[in-house]
């Protein structure tokens, strides 16, 4: 097969405009990033925070927009430079958010809350609480505000709390001493000695309390947000997840209730061995949902929907025969019949509703093209307006409404309507390979913006590869800032994504597929989409290069010592596994043992096997290292070592290390330069000879 499907999507060929472009870093850059919404109670208003860009300052800047749910109206509502987490009362009267305002003494040096009414005018600070604010919920009363704040838990006042602050800032030991598992995470270290407390704040007051004060519990260390608690109907109680093991690894939370007056906990999922995470109530107070995954029976066991009955205390599976996992936030109908979610089903993340007596979720609304992804799915009170995100390979999350049944879909922001209307952007392609075994895999192609399958004579088109991390993710059809498919098309490249073994949105089987024999099945599939590029006729055979990040990382260090020849012209190796050995000093590294089957000290032959760094001496790949000193995921030492070895052996190889970020590359800046040092790497030794000597200037 030499042409392409017709069954490719060409956005940019249904209305040509001479004056579009391909889309450039400055481009991905200048559009504008929108957050979750808030939805007013009548369902006429959604309020979220939009993000933009300053290149030249090298930062962000977001505010406040109100979007009418018709689609006809968006407005400004605050003027800070950090506003988000809005939410809005019960009452429909005000929005709360979190910013840092204030200058000089009175300027704000944590996050605090704000109010704001909804029709406007100037916010006010509700709270000065020194340890910060942040995961915003109301009360149903429209007359108290929980939050969180990361307290030292022995201390029983704030200005213990302020004071205590001062004391560790003004430290000037810096070390810190622990006897305990988790202690830090992704690219910070977690607060020395305290924990994050719910707290509640009273409107008319400002007066805030620590709801944990004197007792053992906490919100997840890890991620404390507002998906992690909820508040009951009546506002006597509250939900949230918390692990009873003293010094959690993987972390087995359960679902615990708290009564605000009395301070009486019951614990209902009682140490199954489950994950129980971001319980909701229903609206009429009779159950709480949550979503949990068995990481007994697998540490990558997908998340299921569950169900407490709360007169009773009994607990139930609701998609225990569903093969797909469910994601939060859950969102409740609004008669307590029924819950919206969102869940993967191969490339696309549509909403799914499942009523309480139903065997099985059914789809309620997918985009259109390959089905886009779905998320920040929100319902307004009276259970008729759904707002969402959905994002697609041909544009960035927009949000949008719907009726409560999923008809009438309209979009209700317009922010990024006038850039990606100038833009030419590649079409984009599923195709089902044979992977592994024989068996089906899923692989995206896409294609520059002027490709054209037919090129005469020897022009043919060079091919990336772009392999996903994880390793249990998926290339949804999605965008992506960080990793754009569509800017790599830009450049000149048919890219390939392969969503190999290992990969959600195919069921558990697939997922757990490769757990303890990493790379060789993932591997066998990346190959396989590689094969079956070079069998279309159009893909020059003499420029293919792989690329990718974190687990995709992995996978090219990996390749490198198991692909024999000149396959691959060139590897891009992001934030990847290098040696699975020294991968101990990971923030996750007591997912090692159940990812590869063993410790090393259990079963080095295995462990050494799954290693990129033990197959060194094959290594002959010109390999570009791209690592940030703050990651702690996969320790900046990963991608030195993996240099290093190349350096050793005389491999052509280039570093670009980041001092200031973390597993991701977040700065406008940083990210200008990451493009742009990825791009010339594939370019270096993909370019004709003519091309390449003008790039090196030599």
């Amino acid at each position: 097969m030499n042409k392409l499907s017709p069954s490719f999507e060409r956005p940019s060929e249904t209305c040509p405009m001479p004056s579009k472009h391909a889309i450039t870093t400055e481009d991905l850059w200048a559009l504008k990033r929108i957050g979750p919404a808030a939805v007013s109670p009548d369902g006429r208003w959604a309020c979220a925070a939009v993000t933009r860009y300053d290149m030249e300052g090298n930062e962000g800047s977001s505010q406040l927009w109100l979007l009418s749910t018709d689609g006809k109206t968006q407005k400004q509502l605050t003027r800070g430079k950090s506003d988000g987490e809005p939410v809005w009362s019960p009452d429909g009267q005000w929005i709360a958010f979190v910013s840092k305002r204030g200058e000089g003494k009175a300027a704000d040096e944590t996050g605090q809350i704000y109010l704001i009414a909804a029709d406007g005018g100037e916010a006010r600070r509700l709270t000065q609480i020194a340890t910060g604010a942040s995961g915003l919920r109301w009360f149903p009363d429209s007359r108290r505000i929980a939050f969180s704040s990361w307290v030292w838990p022995e201390l029983d006042s704030e200005k213990a709390q302020a004071r205590r602050l001062k004391e560790d800032k003004d430290d000037k030991v810096t070390a810190t001493v622990l006897e305990h598992n988790n202690y830090r995470y992704w690219d910070h270290w977690l607060p020395r000695g305290r924990q994050p407390h719910l707290h509640v704040a009273d409107i008319a007051t400002g007066k805030t309390r620590d709801l944990f004060a004197g007792m053992k519990f906490h919100l997840s260390m890890q991620e404390p947000g507002p998906h992690g608690y909820d508040i009951s109907p009546d506002g006597k109680e509250i939900v949230f997840s918390y692990d009873f093991d003293p010094d959690p690894k993987l972390g087995a939370p359960d679902i615990v209730a708290l009564e605000l007056k009395s301070g009486k906990w019951t614990k209902f999922t009682d140490d199954r061995g489950h994950a129980d995470e971001a319980p909701h109530y229903s609206p009429d107070g009779k159950w709480i949902a949550f979503v949990s995954s068995d990481i007994g029976k697998a540490y990558n066991e997908q998340a299921r929907l569950w169900l407490i009955e709360r007169a009773t205390g009994k607990v139930t599976g609701l998609t225990d025969s569903w093969d797909r996992g469910v994601n939060a936030p859950l969102v409740w109908a609004a008669d307590s019949r029924a819950l919206y979610f969102t869940a993967e089903t191969e490339v696309a993340q549509p909403i799914w509703r499942l009523g309480l007596d139903d065997a099985v979720p059914t789809e309620l609304i997918r985009g259109p093209g390959h089905g886009g992804t779905a998320g920040d799915l929100r319902l307004n009170a009276d259970g008729t307006t759904l707002v969402y995100s959905r994002a697609a390979q041909a544009h960035p999350p927009t949000l949008l409404a719907a009726a409560i049944d999923g008809t009438g879909e309209r979009p209700i922001e317009r922010f990024n309507k006038k850039l990606l209307g100038a833009l030419k952007l590649g079409a984009s392609q599923s195709v089902t390979i044979k992977g592994f075994d024989g068996n089906p895999v899923q692989m995206w192609i896409l294609t520059p913006p002027d490709f054209d399958a037919d090129k005469p004579g020897k022009a043919k088109w060079p091919l990336m590869q772009v392999i996903h991390g994880g390793p249990h993710t998926c290339w949804n059809d999605t965008w992506h800032w960080r990793w754009n498919m569509q800017l790599f098309a830009a450049g000149g490249y048919v890219v390939a994504a392969v969503n190999y073994h290992g990969s959600t949105g195919w069921g558990q089987r697939f997922v757990s597929s490769i757990n303890g024999d990493l790379g060789r099945r993932e591997l066998a599939d990346v190959e396989a989409g590689t094969d079956h590029m070079l069998a279309t006729g159009y893909i020059d055979p003499g420029r293919v290069v792989a690329t990718g990040g974190s687990y995709g990382g992995y996978m090219v260090a990996y390749m490198n010592g198991n692909v024999p020849g000149d396959r691959y012209k060139a590897y891009v190796c992001h934030a990847g596994c290098f040696d699975w050995v020294a991968m101990m000093g990971s923030d996750g590294y007591f997912w090692i043992q159940p990812e590869l089957g063993g410790f090393a000290w259990e079963d080095e032959a295995r462990v050494l096997k799954q290693s990129p760094h033990h197959y060194a001496a094959n290594f002959a790949t010109p390999t570009l290292v791209i690592h940030g000193e703050l990651d702690y995921r996969v320790p900046y030492y990963q991608g030195l070592a993996y240099y290093n070895t190349l350096r050793a052996k005389g491999v052509p190889s280039r570093l670009v290390f980041f001092p200031d970020e973390n597993h991701w590359i977040l700065k406008p800046q940083n990210s200008v330069l990451w493009y742009k040092e990825f791009m010339g790497w594939c370019d270096r030794h993909t370019l004709p000879k003519k091309a390449k000597r003008k790039q090196d200037g030599t």
